[in-house]
């Protein structure tokens, strides 16, 4: 569907017009209609299917018309991360373009006194959207530097993220303060038994929407080691020096295995960084810019990065070991192939997470190629699940896991709308800092 056919103003119109953005992804299509009627709206999606545009822009779009209580707080939007949040404030900055009157401000840890002090008067003078992560809110919030009474659009963005890390009962002590008019709106990569019960608690009659989690782009050539742990470091010596490992993202399941990881890798000569979440946030910020701007060949991170993080040009995603799930998998290995480029995941299979790979093989309704351990590390463990008691099952077609060798395009016509605007002299608006985003906003 083209976004002309949804019911959005004149300015969110123009500012798709201008960054070329033409025709919906499917949550876009399906939530703009509902959150434009003012209806509670759960919605079930991955990173990157557009999701951001399809709460901030009708919503944006509503505050434009006008009708809400000037200096006053009328939309919160929450994020589980500060790189997602600054995310955010990006794609805002883009699709309000021609909003001058429409204020916002992001707000989360990890700064300076100063950047302490602005929030401080943002939220005091009030900001037509506040961008905010759990943890800073509620410090603000605590401060007595915060009226909720007037808000109009609650917005919770990668929700089971959030309770992932913890912030639930940030969320409901955020929420109380919310007046019932309140329009909710929650966004979720998956649904979960704790999300269906926030969803219940927060959300009045919503209109549930849920799509599929897609399979990864076939441009990603996926491979495995099947390993025992201790084989592992060999693996990642072998990769180092037979490759050309350039823009690579090595993904482990915890902070201190990142660390490990790190260190290990540092021994080795890499030039290497790690992402977790003891960084300080100018730290974490140095660490992106390095690895963006390549400066390090090589990022180490937790599932933090997996999601809201747009690095085009990656080569390599290296899991170092299997995700607690098919859709982590999905994410992770997602960060790669991306803008039209070709990519490779490597996955490192331990014995006891072959039954959590396989699983990962039936969603993606493929076998994931088995690449032979290098020369001099012994054999790979059999492919086959592991029992609770800790003995091997041979599954039906099962074969032992030896070292051997088998192993966007422009709007078009119709529409008419060109510029004629209010700023037809080219200028942009005063106080408008913007860098459009990404068609995956």
């Amino acid at each position: 569907m083209d976004f002309y056919y949804l019911d959005l103003n004149d300015n969110a119109l123009d500012a798709l017009d201008d960054m070329n953005f033409t025709t919906c992804t499917p949550v876009q299509e399906q939530c703009i209609p509902e959150i434009l009627k003012g209806r509670d709206v759960l919605g079930v999606a991955q990173t990157g299917t557009g999701k951001t545009a399809a709460y901030l822009l009708p919503i944006l779009s509503m505050l434009d018309d006008g009708g809400f209580p000037k200096d006053k707080i009328n939309c919160v939007i929450m994020s589980p991360t500060r790189e997602l949040a600054q995310q955010i404030d990006q794609a805002m900055q883009g699709f309000a373009y021609y909003m001058p009157e429409v204020s916002s401000v992001a707000i989360y840890g990890g700064n300076d006194g100063n950047r302490y002090d602005k929030e401080y008067q943002a939220l005091k003078m009030g900001a037509d959207v506040i961008i905010a992560t759990p943890g800073r809110f509620i410090s603000h919030m605590t401060m007595g530097n915060v009226d909720l009474s007037h808000v109009s659009f609650f917005v919770l963005d990668e929700a089971d993220r959030m309770l992932d890390m913890g912030f639930s009962e940030d969320i409901l002590s955020i929420a109380k303060h919310l007046p019932p008019s309140c329009q909710t709106i929650m966004f979720s990569a998956t649904m979960p038994d704790k999300i269906e019960q926030l969803a219940n608690t927060l959300l009045k009659d919503p209109v549930t929407i849920k799509l599929a989690v897609s399979k990864p782009a076939e441009r990603i050539h996926q491979m495995a080691y099947v390993c025992h742990e201790n084989q592992k470091m060999g693996i990642m010596r072998h990769l180092f020096k037979t490759r050309e490992m350039k823009r690579v993202i090595v993904f482990s399941s915890s902070k201190l295995k990142v660390k490990d990881l790190y260190h290990d890798l540092l021994r080795m000569k890499v030039s290497c960084r790690a992402m977790h979440s003891d960084l300080t946030q100018a730290e974490r910020d140095e660490v992106m810019y390095q690895f963006k701007s390549g400066q390090i060949d090589v990022l180490v991170a937790t599932d933090i990065v997996a999601r809201g993080i747009d690095i085009d040009d990656i080569s390599l995603v290296i899991n170092f070991d299997v995700p607690h799930d098919a859709e982590d998998y999905v994410h992770r290995i997602g960060r790669t192939a991306r803008a039209d480029r070709d990519g490779e995941a490597i996955t490192l299979v331990r014995g006891r997470e072959i039954a959590d790979f396989m699983d990962i093989e039936k969603f993606l309704e493929k076998t994931i190629e088995k690449i032979p351990l290098p020369e001099g590390l012994g054999e790979s463990p059999e492919y086959v699940p592991i029992r609770r008691n800790g003995n091997r099952q041979r599954s039906r077609g099962g074969q032992r896991g030896r070292n051997n060798r088998h192993g966007k395009q422009g709007r078009q016509g119709g529409h008419g709308r060109r510029r004629n605007r209010k700023e037809g002299n080219g200028q942009q608006p005063k106080n408008q800092k913007k860098n459009p985003p990404s068609q995956q906003s």
